[in-house]
């Protein structure tokens, strides 16, 4: 679909804590599957990774405003399987635009 006006994109990183070890793939599985439910919309998760040290997934997404990001957000803080395995989150946005998904 291509209307004539050219979309902003921007990358943010979130940064898991899990509550329940060994849920990291369980936690990817849900976001992917949130992420092919909402094909339609301008943002995706583009990458995850579990991480060493003091969070243990990284999850990588592209977004066109911040509402489309706290989609995301809203999701891992309200889904009930989510909300079993997170214990907490930190939320960083990158300040260059127009990256090219």
């Amino acid at each position: 679909m291509d209307s004539g006006v050219k979309l902003i994109y921007y990358r943010g990183y979130i940064l898991i804590r899990l509550r329940i070890i060994d849920t990291q793939w369980d936690i990817v599985k849900k976001l992917k599957e949130f992420n092919l439910n909402n094909s339609g919309e301008n943002w995706k998760i583009s990458y995850a990774t579990p991480t060493y040290g003091g969070w243990d997934l990284l999850i990588e997404c592209i977004f066109s405003s911040l509402e489309d990001l706290d989609k995301i957000i809203s999701f891992c803080r309200t889904d009930n399987d989510l909300r079993k395995w997170i214990e907490t989150t930190t939320t960083l946005i990158s300040i260059r635009r127009n990256f090219k998904p």
